[in-house]
C-alpha cells in the first residue's frame, strides 16, 4: 500500500511528539503531576491528529487526568467537569457567535457571491490580473459579511476558478487567490475566531475588532499588490481581459444614447429626462437619472452630517462623552452635576431647595427633628423631595443647547469635503453609460453587503451596542438581504414588476413606523429639538417588524433557506461550545497538575527578550498551524501563553492580533490545510492538490511578511483602540 506524503508527514510528526514526551518522562529523576500535565498535552495533540473529535478529546484527556491529579477523587473531577460546563454557559460573549453565524449563512444563500463577483470583474477590468483582483476582493467583502471560509472558498471556487482558467490564468495564481482571499473571513471583523480568543483569553472583543480592522485590510491589500505587481511583470500567468470580456450590455434606451455620440452618461441623461431625445422614453430616463444622482445624493447627507457633527456646540458635542465615560445615561445639560475638585458625594452648590446633607462634616448625622420621625428637610416641597434648581431645566438646557453657536469648521473637515467633492466630479466625468451599468450592478451586490457590514462593525467599534447587539443586528440584516434578493429573482411567485412592486409597497407600509422612530430617535439625539420617541410609535415600529418578518417568509419563499441556515447554526454554534467546555476542562487540568507552572519556569529560565519571547511563541504558533486548526490552537496553546504575557511585558489585545494574522497560515499550510480541500473539492479534475498548495505559499509568505509589520508598526493594530476607548 502506498502512503501519501501528508500522511507521512503528519506520522512522523506524531512520532516526534511522542520520542520528545518519552525523553522528557526517562530524564528526570522524579515524574511530578507538572510532567503528566505535560504529556496530557502530548497525547491531546496525537489524538487529534488522529482525527478524534477536539472537544471530546479535551474532555476525555481533561477529565482522566483531572481525576489522577485528585488522587482518583471521582467526586472532585466531576465538580470542575460541571462547573466547567458552567462558566462557559454564563459567558455572555458567546451568545453572538450563533448570531453572527446564522448572519453568515443567510447571506450566503442570498445569492448575492455570483452578482458580486460579476460586477466587481467588470469593475477591475483594466487593471493588470483584473480576475485575481477581482476574486480577492469578492472573497474579502464576502467573507467579512460572512466569516464562514469553507463557504467562501467552495462558492469563488465554483465561479471564479473556471472563469480564470477560462481566461487563460495559470492554475496556481488562480488555487492561490482564492484560498488566500477566502481565509480574511478569520481575521476581518466581525469574527468568530476574535470572539474564541477573547473569551478564551479575556481581552475585549470589542476592542479586538476595533484592532484587527486595519491589519485585516493590510493583509488584503497585500494580497491585491502582489496580484497586480506579478501580472505586469508576467502577464503570461494573467493575461489582461479582451475588449469583448470586458463589454457590458445595454438597455436599449441606453444604447440610442450611446450611438447619438453621447459620451458622458450624466449630461445625456439629464437631457433625456426633459423628453428632448427620440427613441428614449422620459420616464426612464429619469429612472436612470435617479440612479446616476445617487452619489452625489450620499455626498450630500455625509457632508451635512460630517458638518453637523463637526461643528455641534460644545454642550451637545461633550454630552454622548459624558455618557460613555460613566458608563451610563448622561445628565442634559443644567441637571445635577458633581461640582469639582470635591472629595466625596456632595450636592451642588445652590440646591438649597432639595435634599440636603446636614452640615456637620464629622460623620453620617440625621437631620434635625429626626427623633420625631422621618421629616422632609426645610425648603423641601410639600408634595414631596424635589429636585434640586437645575434639574428641572432638562428641556430648556437641551432647548438652549441647539440655539447655542456652533463651533467653527476644522480645516481637516474642509479639506476632506474637497477631496471628496473632487472625487464626486470625477467620477461623473468619466462615467460613461457602460460604467453606469457596471455601477447598477455594483448597486445591487457590493454596496448592500457593505452596508450590513459596516453597521455591524460600526455599531460595535463606536459603542452603539455590544458584539452580542449587533450580531442580533447583522442576524436580522442577512433575513432582510435574502428577504430582498429572493423577490428580485422571483421566488414565491413574484415573476413579474407589478407583483414585486405590491411585494414592496406591502413591506414598505410595514415598515414604515420602524423607519419613522428611527428618524424621530436620531432628531432627538442630535439635539434637534424632538421630544424622546413616544412609546406608541415604538411599539408600532415593533409590531410592523415582526409582521414584515412573518409576511417576507411566506412571499419571499424562505422556508428552505431559514431551515437550513439555522440547523448549520446549531451545529457549528454546538462545536464551538463544546469546544469552550473541553477548553475549560483541560486548562483547569493542566493548571491543576502544575504544567503551567513547568512552562513557565522553563519559558523564563531561557532568559528571553520581550522580542525574543514574541518570535519564539510565534513560531510555535505558525508551527501548530501546519497540523492543526486555528480552533484547537486557541482553545489549547492561548491558555498556555497567555500568562506568560505578563513576564515579558506584552499586551494581550496586541499578542491577540498578532496571532489572528499568524492563524492565516492554518488554513494554507499542509498537510491540514483545510482551504485546499475545500477547493480542491470543486475544482476541475486536471486541477491537483500539489497545484493548490504551490499557489498558496506565496500568500503564506506575504502573511510572513504582514505578521512582521504588525510587529515593527504595532500602531497598524493598536491606534484605532487607542483612539476609541482611551
Amino acid at each position: 500500500m502506498k502512503i501519501r506524503k501528508e500522511l507521512w508527514f503528519g506520522l512522523i510528526l506524531m512520532a516526534i511528539i511522542i520520542a520528545g514526551n518519552l525523553w522528557m518522562l526517562l530524564s528526570v529523576e522524579k515524574i511530578t503531576n507538572g510532567h503528566l500535565g505535560l504529556t496530557m498535552l502530548a497525547l491531546v495533540v496525537v489524538a487529534i491528529m488522529l482525527g478524534f473529535p477536539t472537544a471530546f478529546t479535551l474532555m476525555g484527556m481533561g477529565m482522566v487526568f483531572t481525576w489522577l491529579a485528585y488522587e482518583r477523587d471521582t467526586t472532585k473531577a466531576l465538580d470542575l467537569m460541571v462547573q466547567a460546563a458552567f462558566k462557559v454557559m454564563s459567558n455572555d460573549v458567546l451568545i453572538s457567535i450563533p448570531l453572527f453565524v446564522f448572519m453568515g449563512y443567510l447571506v450566503e444563500r442570498a445569492n448575492l457571491i455570483d452578482k458580486l463577483f460579476r460586477s466587481l470583474h467588470l469593475a477591475l477590468a483594466r487593471v493588470p490580473g483584473s480576475l485575481a483582483v477581482a476574486t480577492l476582493f469578492t472573497c474579502a467583502v464576502f467573507a467579512t459579511a460572512t466569516g464562514i471560509v469553507g463557504a467562501v472558498v467552495t462558492l469563488m471556487g465554483l465561479l471564479a476558478m473556471p472563469q480564470m482558467l477560462k481566461g487563460g490564468y495559470d492554475v496556481k495564481i488562480s488555487a492561490g487567490a482564492i484560498t488566500a482571499g477566502g481565509c480574511l473571513g478569520i481575521l476581518i471583523p466581525p469574527s468568530v475566531m476574535l470572539i474564541v480568543y477573547g473569551a478564551t483569553a479575556g481581552v475585549s472583543v470589542v476592542q479586538l475588532y476595533a484592532g484587527a480592522f486595519f491589519p485585516g485590510l493590510m493583509l488584503a491589500g497585500l494580497y491585491i499588490v502582489y496580484v497586480i505587481i506579478l501580472a505586469k511583470l508576467k502577464p503570461s500567468l494573467m493575461p489582461p481581459l479582451s475588449a469583448e470580456q470586458r463589454y457590458v450590455p445595454l438597455p436599449a434606451p441606453l444604447e440610442t444614447l450611446e450611438r447619438s455620440g453621447a459620451k458622458r452618461a450624466l449630461p445625456s441623461l439629464l437631457k433625456a429626462a426633459g423628453g428632448t431625445v427620440a427613441g428614449v422614453s422620459p420616464d426612464f430616463a429619469r429612472r436612470q437619472l435617479a440612479v446616476t444622482l445617487l452619489p452625489a445624493l450620499v455626498f450630500a447627507v455625509a457632508a451635512f452630517t460630517a458638518w453637523h457633527l463637526n461643528t455641534k456646540p460644545a454642550d451637545l458635542a461633550n454630552a454622548p462623552a459624558a455618557a460613555s465615560s460613566g458608563g451610563g445615561v448622561a445628565e442634559p445639560p443644567g441637571s445635577l452635576k458633581e461640582p469639582a475638585a470635591m472629595g466625596g458625594l456632595q450636592e451642588p452648590p445652590g440646591t438649597s431647595g432639595g435634599l440636603q446633607e446636614p452640615p456637620a462634616a464629622d460623620g453620617l448625622k440625621a437631620p434635625p427633628g429626626a427623633d420625631e420621625g422621618v421629616k422632609e428637610p426645610p425648603g423641601a416641597a410639600p408634595a414631596g423631595v424635589s429636585e434640586p434648581p437645575g434639574a428641572s431645566g432638562t428641556a430648556a438646557g437641551a432647548t438652549q443647547g441647539t440655539v447655542a453657536p456652533r463651533t467653527p469648521a476644522t480645516t481637516g473637515l474642509w479639506i476632506g469635503l474637497g477631496a471628496a467633492a473632487l472625487a464626486l466630479a470625477l467620477f461623473y466625468a468619466v462615467l460613461s453609460f457602460q460604467r453606469l451599468e457596471v455601477f447598477k450592478m455594483l448597486l445591487g451586490s457590493f454596496f448592500p453587503l457593505v452596508v450590513l457590514i459596516l453597521a455591524v462593525l460600526g455599531s460595535i467599534v463606536l459603542g452603539l451596542a455590544t458584539p452580542t447587539e449587533a450580531a442580533a443586528v447583522g442576524a436580522f440584516g442577512g433575513y432582510l438581504l435574502a428577504s430582498i434578493y429572493a423577490v428580485l429573482g422571483g421566488r414565491g411567485g413574484q415573476n413579474d414588476r407589478g407583483s414585486r412592486r405590491r411585494v414592496f409597497g406591502l413591506w414598505l407600509l410595514l415598515w414604515a413606523p420602524a423607519l419613522l422612530a428611527i428618524g424621530w430617535f436620531i432628531a432627538h439625539d442630535e439635539g434637534f429639538g424632538a421630544p424622546p420617541v413616544p412609546l406608541a410609535l415604538g411599539s408600532a415600529a415593533s409590531v410592523g417588524v415582526a409582521l414584515w418578518a412573518i409576511v417576507a417568509y411566506r412571499q419571499a419563499g424562505l422556508k428552505t433557506e431559514v431551515k437550513e441556515s439555522v440547523l448549520l447554526t446549531a451545529k457549528t454554534s454546538a462545536m464551538v461550545c463544546w469546544l469552550f467546555v473541553g477548553s475549560a476542562i483541560f486548562s483547569a487540568a493542566f493548571a491543576l497538575l502544575g504544567g503551567q507552572e513547568l512552562v513557565e519556569k522553563w519559558v523564563l529560565s531561557m532568559n528571553l527578550s520581550k522580542t525574543q519571547f514574541m518570535l519564539l511563541s510565534q513560531v510555535i504558533i505558525f508551527v501548530l498551524g501546519w497540523p492543526l486548526e486555528w480552533t484547537e490552537i486557541i482553545v489549547i496553546f492561548m491558555p498556555i501563553f497567555i500568562p506568560l504575557l505578563d513576564n515579558f511585558g506584552v499586551d494581550p489585545l496586541f499578542f491577540g492580533l498578532l496571532v489572528a494574522l499568524n492563524l492565516q497560515t492554518a488554513f494554507l499550510s499542509p498537510p491540514v490545510a483545510m482551504a485546499a480541500f475545500y477547493l480542491k473539492g470543486v475544482s476541475p479534475p486536471h486541477v491537483t492538490l500539489n497545484q493548490i498548495f504551490a499557489g498558496m505559499l506565496p500568500f503564506m509568505g506575504i502573511q510572513v511578511i504582514a505578521i512582521f509589520l504588525l510587529y515593527v508598526f504595532p500602531q497598524i493594530g493598536l491606534w484605532l483602540p487607542q483612539v476609541l476607548y482611551k
